[in-house]
């Protein structure tokens, strides 16, 4: 079973790898309540597999939101579940419904590794007016 760590490296000498470093830098940077899945991951960096990420979150990922990175199915990480759900609850991560056991809606909760456009401010200098990037004010109408 895999194990989530924060283990500095196998030999304990406290140096990462290249690829670990750049796929907990990674992880680090998914937004709560979105995931990416290990795929994603090796997709985005442009090296690797699912299986070496996989590897680097069982090795070191005890230290980043390692919930935030998931199978291509949606399923928790077997002997995490509870945990990861717990994670889940508080960060508003969008689950199938239906799903037993538990699964993230990939859907709704994949990240693509893009930062979201932060709101423009509007109205002048000290209204307090925010406008989001595509021109409405965010109050639903």
């Amino acid at each position: 079973m895999p194990q989530v760590t924060d283990a500095p490296d196998e030999a304990g000498h406290g140096e990462l790898p290249p690829f670990a470093e750049l796929v907990l830098d990674l992880t680090e940077r998914i937004p709560p309540g979105r995931v990416m899945t290990y795929g994603d991951i090796a997709e985005y960096l442009g090296q690797g597999g699912p299986r070496q990420v996989g590897r680097v979150m069982a090795l070191y990922g005890g230290a980043v939101p390692w919930w935030r990175v998931v199978r291509a199915d949606g399923r928790l990480l077997p002997g995490h579940e509870h945990r990861a759900l717990g994670h889940y609850g508080d960060e508003g991560t969008p689950l199938r419904e239906l799903a037993d056991p538990p699964r993230v809606d990939l859907r709704r909760a994949r990240w693509d590794g893009r930062q979201p456009e932060p709101p423009v401010p509007t109205g002048g200098p000290g209204s307090g007016g925010i406008m989001c990037a595509d021109g409405n004010d965010g109050a639903g109408s």
